[in-house]
């Protein structure tokens, strides 16, 4: 597979405002604590990472989900959150590009089906996924909300739709700016599958 020097290009400064974002926003303490549960917090570093899926295409919306691993990773330590983080948003660009490929034919349905598989896909694979690190007892280590499952699995649930809303209604809307005033940004094949 070749990748076009547009492609890297974009795909590296949307990487490095990943990085950006997540630093900035928390060494400044505007992350937003989700009230129910605290250890959870809104951000901004999954509007690059759709932005980078709706222009460059799916590997491109992957590595900027790696990198907001990575870079949680290299400033907290800690492994289950930059892996809960890049899952999330991974998880996002993998339903949305299943909603962008069914419905390739209808540019009107397209949109809005990407937006709900995205967030269903998200909101689901966080669910399951917090299921098992509370029932192998990983949970714990952030507080004592391992003792109720299915309400702070619903609750992961809640957070999960609402940032992957924040991200995808974020990303959209910089996509559509975007396209609206250099259309040749977007690869031809690129621009078959988002929209």
């Amino acid at each position: 597979m070749k990748i076009s020097t547009t492609t890297l290009a974009g795909t590296t400064v949307l990487g490095a405002l990943v990085v950006v974002f997540d630093y900035t926003l928390k060494f400044s303490g505007l992350k937003i604590r989700f009230p129910w549960l605290p250890f959870l917090k809104f951000d901004f570093t999954g509007i690059p990472i759709v932005l980078s899926f709706l222009l460059f295409g799916l590997i491109s919306g992957a590595t900027t989900s790696t990198v907001a691993f990575l870079a949680i990773l290299g400033r907290s330590g800690d492994v289950i959150g930059s892996s809960m983080k890049g899952l999330a948003e991974l998880s996002t660009i993998l339903g949305m590009a299943l909603g962008l490929m069914l419905l390739r034919k209808s540019a009107k349905l397209s949109k809005p089906v990407s937006f709900v598989l995205g967030i269903l896909s998200r909101s689901l694979i966080m669910i399951c996924t917090n299921l098992i690190l509370i029932f192998t007892g990983v949970m714990a280590l952030y507080g004592s909300y391992a003792e109720i499952p299915v309400t702070v699995s619903l609750l992961v649930g809640a957070f999960n739709a609402i940032q992957g809303s924040l991200s995808i209604l974020g990303g959209y809307f910089v996509y559509e700016a975007i396209i609206r005033r250099t259309p040749s940004l977007v690869s031809r094949e690129n621009a078959e599958t988002t929209l």
